[in-house]
């Protein structure tokens, strides 16, 4: 049986959520530029905004960042999570679609066990960013190329091991998740917090919890263990 769309009736209504004014505004310019049938019916800056908006809202699709302050620290699996049953104006599951600076497997398989319906980088033209709505509009999942492939093979191991990275990852908050794959790359403290924007002091705080967390004693274990998940 065919699904039906919004697609199909009228513009797909959109709700944009990014912590970034100015980014959420670059998007809503290119999508109006290139002459889409697309709403844009809301906008959130953090996990509390995005969950009140969508309920709101109803939209066919959110356009969602996965690093957002608020919620448990789990950015936009939190607005996932939280948004689970809400549905658009035509009685669809409202859908979503990360759109992120970051390609880093974690923070995709994250959104996606969530029930994100696919997943592209910010690097995407206005275009591609149209068709992509379109797709997960019609109940497609869409992932950037790069990103498609650690998909199926995060999904295709075994379910063992899959229970194990996931349980041992979601101990950890968005935020700390960037501070452990930079420290298991070799950054120094200070490099991190250039990096993230944050203090040395931050670093220093979310490096011992990360420790804590994944009982590690040292970076090298924590180098090893992130290599062990190719996460870096």
């Amino acid at each position: 049986m065919t699904e039906t769309t919004n697609a199909e009736s009228g513009p797909i209504r959109l709700v944009l959520v990014d912590d970034h004014r100015m980014f959420r505004t670059g998007v809503r310019s290119e999508l109006a530029d290139t002459g889409a049938q697309l709403q844009v019916v809301g906008e959130a800056a953090t996990v509390e905004e995005a969950v009140a908006v969508v309920a709101r809202e109803r939209p066919d699709v959110v356009l969602l960042d996965v690093h957002l302050p608020g919620g448990q620290g789990r950015g936009g699996t939190d607005v996932l999570l939280e948004s689970k049953g809400v549905t658009s104006e035509n009685g669809q599951p409202v859908r979503f679609l990360a759109l992120s600076v970051s390609d880093a497997a974690d923070d995709v398989i994250s959104v996606i066990r969530a029930g994100a319906r696919g997943y592209v980088t910010k690097t995407i033209s206005p275009t591609d960013l149209v068709a992509a709505i379109r797709r997960v509009a019609d109940g497609d999942a869409v992932f950037s190329p790069r990103l498609a492939g650690f998909v199926l093979d995060a999904f295709g191991a075994a379910a063992g091991e899959v229970a194990e990275v996931d349980e041992e990852l979601d101990r950890l908050s968005a935020r700390e998740r960037e501070v452990m794959r930079l420290i298991a790359r070799g950054y120094q403290y200070k490099e991190v917090a250039k990096e993230l924007f944050i203090s040395i002091k931050t670093v220093e705080t979310h490096v011992s919890s990360v420790l804590r967390k994944l009982q590690l004693s040292s970076r090298h274990e924590l180098t090893a263990w992130a290599m062990h998940r190719h996460l870096l």
